[in-house]
């Protein structure tokens, strides 16, 4: 993962010679406009020195009051002269420099590491060491309520693309000296902070250990996203099902880390992973333990069956008016029949032109700015059905069908999840189009026999249903009282599973 790793024969090491250090950093970081080599002289001491650092990446103005005039100015450090050769190191760290972080290092690729990180980098004469000082500081977005995961009642902050502030947010909310952030730099190139967050005292430390493997086997220029790790600790590559859970939400984080589960940190993203993953942890809400146990309940129960719905509810209707005419009530098979008197195209043809037009608007609604995306969503959708419906293409109970399943795909609280379905739903909708009732139930049952096979870091997808977890089955299709969950999921297997 270490760009510099591999090149430890090929990079010189620090001097005692300023010019020296000075022209390797130099060669190494190029000719770039952004980058500024201040060479000054530190008056107390009467060394020549140099301060590397790249413009919009540090705080100019703590360079200037706080490493600059301190270290320029006669008399600054009240030293009186008496300082010797040997003791300007400490005398650096200690008195010299009133900032936070000064850390002495003696590699040249720790000096390029801290210097692309945005701190400032100082050289000085007769010293082989650099002082990597913490002067990084670039405009953030400030913490908003999360855009992909919206919320009636709870916290309305989100994570941002700054680590740091990710970091405190969790800090904040998990007061535990055993919450333990485990720092790694993956991208060759990009290398960019990742952080694998766990409880020390209640995850698992087999689950923490491959965590922690997948993540040092990633070997890749650059990492611009979660998504990117995401991909590259996955188990199936094939499967449409995600096997770690992405989200914006800290309270969301928060509870999984209680559980035991382990989160990753990236910097420049506000999607943190969550693993290890479940189909019954996709298809849960923070939210759900905010409201009192019964309405929870309910709308987790309804949230199931708007799986159902998205899932089947198009080829359960091409089952019915193409092979399986007898299960409809008779006075139904007259309405619908007359509905479609007219229209030239078989079902399967009707819903697919329906589906691929919903998709394509929703894909629209999501690229488009937000005020128009929902315009060009809602207009798009009533438009174009009402003139499909008037131009004899589709009859009007197509258009309902696949209205009420586009309703029931937006109730999955994680969109990633909900994608998997609506593949599913296609792959459902080819199979009743040959096969009818039958075709659904064969591809049904590859597709549970998919999910019971699937595992996310060694856990079953399925997990509490199959295998049979029924201590974890008070906390599943529905959401019993508080006092009934005293004891964590067993799914993540807790190194504590009681819940204080």
């Amino acid at each position: 993962m270490d760009k510099w790793s591999g090149m430890a024969g090929e990079i010189p090491v620090l001097t005692e010679d300023l010019q020296t250090n000075t022209q390797t950093l130099q060669n190494m970081i190029g000719t770039n406009p952004d980058v500024v080599l201040r060479r000054l002289i530190i008056r107390d001491v009467a060394k020549e020195a140099t301060m590397i650092y790249i413009e919009g990446l540090v705080d100019k103005r703590e360079i200037h009051e706080q490493i600059l005039m301190p270290l320029m100015k006669p008399g600054a450090n009240n030293t009186e002269g008496n300082i010797e050769n040997k003791q300007v190191k400490q005398w650096l760290i200690t008195e010299a420099i009133p900032v936070s972080t000064v850390q002495p290092v003696q590699r040249v690729e720790e000096c390029m590491q801290a210097i692309f990180a945005g701190n400032t980098v100082l050289l000085v004469q007769g010293i082989a060491e650099a002082f990597v000082i913490g002067t990084s500081n670039w405009e953030t977005r400030p913490v908003e309520e999360p855009i992909t995961e919206a919320l009636i009642r709870g916290p309305r902050e989100g994570f941002v693309e700054s680590i740091r502030k990710n970091t405190a947010i969790i800090r904040r909310k998990i007061k535990d000296p055993n919450l333990v952030f485990l720092p790694y730099k993956v991208g060759r190139r990009s290398q960019k902070d990742l952080y694998v967050v766990y409880i020390k005292e209640i995850a698992n430390q087999a689950l923490v250990d491959e965590v922690k493997s997948r993540i040092e086997r990633i070997d890749i220029d650059a990492v611009e996203e979660s998504g990117y790790v995401e991909q590259l600790i996955e188990e199936n590559y094939l499967s449409p099902f995600p096997q770690t859970q992405n989200t914006e939400r800290p309270d969301r984080v928060v509870q999984a880390l209680l559980e035991g589960r382990v989160a990753i940190l990236l910097d420049g993203t506000p999607f943190v992973l969550l693993a290890p993953v479940t189909f019954p942890m996709l298809m849960s809400s923070p939210e759900d333990y905010y409201e009192r146990w019964i309405p929870g309940s309910l709308i987790r129960l309804l949230r199931y069956i708007a799986v159902f719905l998205s899932l089947f509810l198009p080829a359960l209707y091409i089952s019915f008016i193409s092979y399986n005419h007898g299960m409809i009530p008779t006075k139904l098979a007259i309405s619908i029949s007359a509905s479609r008197e007219g229209v030239p195209f078989p079902s399967i043809v009707e819903a697919f032109i329906m589906e691929v037009t919903v998709e394509i608007l929703r894909e629209a609604g999501i690229r488009l700015p937000k005020p128009v995306g929902q315009a060009i969503g809602i207009v798009g959708a009533l438009v174009i059905g009402q003139a499909a419906v008037e131009a004899g293409i589709v009859s009007p109970i197509t258009v309902i069908v696949v209205s009420l399943t586009a309703i029931s795909s937006f109730s999955f609280p994680q969109y990633s999840a909900a994608i998997a379905i609506r593949i599913a739903r296609f792959g459902m909708m080819i199979a009743a189009s040959f096969l009818g009732l039958f075709g659904v139930i064969l591809l049904s049952i590859f597709l549970i026999a998919h999910l019971v096979k699937l595992k996310s870091f060694g856990v079953s997808y399925l997990a509490p249903f199959a295998p049979i977890y029924l201590h974890d089955w008070k906390d599943g299709l529905i959401r019993l009282p508080f006092f009934t969950l005293r004891k964590r999921t067993r799914i993540t297997k807790p190194k504590d599973s009681t819940r204080r």
